[in-house]
């Protein structure tokens, strides 16, 4: 499996850096917010989501908890036998990374594992875990490399929120028929480190998702500390409100987020390559980026667990 990942990423670094010229930036048109005068289209502003299909709430989760085309999956790390949503499974997140070799699990096993939990080629998966969807954008990452793109789900406070609201509960496992779900990997939504180290820096954009800490080398995790040359910080959990008047964690409006990543120059005419330590952290930016309309993000799947440990890679503090 180890010559096969090497294969492909031999393959893809040209692929990568050619994505990485300049595109033009997509725009997002909201339904309802153009109006046409003449050939020419007026786009007002808008803080609905671009992709805002992504992000289910409470409500939807509850309309279509018995729908037989939604699987419902709780992705937290405890609390799933005490009581869950109604017809929910449980997803060990951790299960989908392959540590030894920094990737993402091999097609196969991930193929297996999702048909023994019920997923069939035109499953909605609905992905909920705590509230702050590290986990369940996790696996939101994963379904979207292995070709489920645009059929994922994640319930925007977890489950907090759906404890919040006062819905009901279950404390039985639903039976679960294997489906028919086939994995089929995008080399286009990841980024290796051999990539990396090729591409052209002033057409991609790296984006350093874990502390600030982490990212000026007081905190290290691995034989080096700091950050890959060029990439700009950005912390993961600065996607996330919990200051509401219930403390339900959200993802922060379409206005305040957009902000937050023109500051630091994270822009969609651009490949942009979050990384974190292992790409959880990773694939919740891969996630927001999503939501905010981005269209060409390749997480860097070994992250600094690889980086970090290299021999041939530099590490900038």
């Amino acid at each position: 499996m180890k010559s096969k990942w090497i294969t492909v990423t031999l393959l893809a670094v040209a692929v990568l850096s050619a994505a990485c010229g300049k595109k033009e930036a997509p725009v997002s048109v909201n339904a309802g917010d153009a109006k046409t005068n003449g050939s020419a289209a007026v786009v007002k502003t808008s803080d609905t989501y671009p992709n805002a299909q992504l992000l289910a709430d409470v409500k939807w989760a509850e309309e279509h908890a018995k729908d037989g085309n939604v699987k419902i999956f709780d992705v937290r790390s405890k609390g799933y036998e005490q009581g869950h949503i109604p017809g929910a499974i449980a997803l060990n997140s951790g299960l989908l990374k392959d540590a030894k070799n920094n990737t993402i699990l091999a097609t196969e096993p991930f193929t297996e594992l999702f048909q023994s939990l019920g997923v069939n080629s035109d499953t909605t998966v609905l992905l909920y875990d705590e509230g702050n969807a590290l986990n369940a954008t996790r696996v939101f990452y994963a379904l979207e490399y292995y070709g489920h793109k645009d059929k994922v789900k994640v319930l925007n406070g977890g489950y907090a929120a759906w404890a919040s609201a006062g819905k009901d509960v279950s404390t039985d496992k639903p039976a679960v028929t294997k489906g028919n779900f086939i994995a089929k990997p995008n080399d286009k939504l990841v980024t290796t480190k051999d990539q990396i180290k090729e591409l052209n820096k002033q057409q991609c954009l790296l984006l350093d998702v874990r502390s600030a800490k982490e990212y000026t080398g007081e905190d290290v995790r691995s034989q080096k500390g700091g950050h890959i040359d060029q990439a700009v910080n950005k912390e993961w959990s600065d996607s996330i409100d919990a200051s509401g008047a219930d403390g339900v964690p959200k993802f922060k409006s379409y206005k305040d987020l957009k902000a937050a990543f023109d500051q630091i120059g994270i822009v969609q005419d651009k490949t942009v390559i979050p990384y974190c330590q292992t790409n959880v952290r990773g694939s919740h930016t891969y996630f927001t980026l999503r939501l905010l309309g981005f269209s060409d993000i390749r997480p860097y799947e070994g992250s600094w667990a690889e980086w970090g440990n290299a021999a041939d890679t530099e590490a900038v503090k």
